[in-house]
């Protein structure tokens, strides 16, 4: 599948920027000043299960991004509260082995790095993690704080400059908020990049701890609409109390506002609900100028907005390894036309 994907990329390649023309010809420019607000011209990287062929940040560096997103993941059953991490099976570019590769990489290429530690719960989500007895509270701490401090050694030794506390936690922010503190309190002795958490785009503003913290990170998968293909104006329209609720927040505690993670899918209703398109990914029909005009819709609300400091956007498969086989309909824009969408707000020029 991958080899009969690339294919077909290098084919569209030839066509990509007609068949963009559209899309393309409604963007703004982004201006100078305009960029204060969008320092943060990020991608997520796919930790990949072997080691590059090749330098594949080359290719990011050409997109105009100035900053990766790496998401090493942690495993934990929805019945167990030890966190586990590391295991020989885990793909290379989650292990410590791997990361480091990338990281080394990434800088090579002018590339800052965000490290963004991420609990996996099969068939479950950690949004919804909470335990009912105090002691499986803590084995579930000490077990995640072990997990973290891991990686936190890795950013000190490589110099990753940002680095991420927690992803879309939501019961447990709420209930184990001396945790974090305490938490967030250690990793500053240890660490001077910046530190941010993830928050869901359901739960962004009730996260107790943003004080604490250098930036408001969400994963800002906000559902817009049901349309299939929607016009710039109805997402544009669709965004605006978005953007006044991030803009209030950020003036409440005088932090900019980062998109941890944001995308959409390459299908029909893209910018709906993305964790419901996901289930039946398969089955979904193909649209790139959707995912196109999402993206542009998304950095045309945000862009010129001072309290935003841009996004990561989810996400790059580096040589094209890591998809779940479904990469034409998948959250990457590599070969589409979002990547040139990509290329125009991030300054990249042909």
């Amino acid at each position: 599948m991958a080899t009969h994907f690339a294919q077909q990329m290098k084919k569209r390649l030839l066509f990509l920027l007609l068949g963009c023309l559209p899309v393309l010809h409604s963007l703004q420019r982004p201006t100078a000043d305009a960029a204060f607000g969008a320092s943060f011209k990020g991608i997520t990287m796919t930790g990949t299960p072997k080691p590059f062929k090749s330098d594949p940040f080359a290719e990011v560096r050409s997109l105009g991004a100035n900053w990766i997103s790496l998401v090493p993941f942690a495993f934990m059953r929805q019945t167990q509260p030890r966190v586990s991490y590391g295991a020989s099976y885990q793909w290379w570019g989650e292990r410590l082995d791997g990361l480091r590769t990338n990281i080394e990489m990434a800088h090579k290429n002018g590339i800052k790095v965000m490290l963004k530690p991420q609990i996996y719960i099969p068939h479950g989500w950690v949004g919804d993690l909470q335990f009912e007895t105090e002691e499986d509270w803590q084995i579930w701490e000490q077990t995640y704080e072990e997990y973290l401090m891991q990686l936190l050694a890795l950013a000190r030794e490589t110099g990753v400059e940002m680095f991420c506390i927690g992803t879309e936690f939501k019961a447990c922010t709420r209930l184990r908020e001396n945790f974090w503190r305490k938490l967030i309190q250690k990793i500053r002795k240890q660490y001077k990049g910046k530190v941010v958490y993830s928050a869901n785009w359901d739960y962004f503003e009730k996260v107790p701890f943003w004080d604490a913290l250098d930036y408001i990170g969400i994963s800002a998968y906000f559902p817009l609409t049901e349309s299939a293909t929607p016009t710039k104006s109805e997402l544009l329209n669709a965004w605006q109390p978005i953007v006044q609720r991030l803009e209030n927040l950020s003036a409440r505690y005088q932090k900019k506002v980062v998109f941890t993670e944001f995308g959409y899918l390459s299908v029909d209703g893209c910018a709906g609900k993305s964790w419901l398109l996901e289930k039946n990914i398969h089955q979904r029909k193909i649209n790139e100028r959707a995912q196109a005009i999402a993206i542009d819709a998304l950095y045309s609300a945000l862009w010129y907005r001072r309290f935003w400091a841009g996004g990561f956007l989810w996400k790059w498969f580096p040589e094209m390894m890591g998809h779940e086989g479904y990469p034409e309909r998948d959250y990457t824009p590599q070969g589409k036309q979002a990547e040139e969408v990509l290329r125009h707000w991030f300054g990249a020029r042909l």
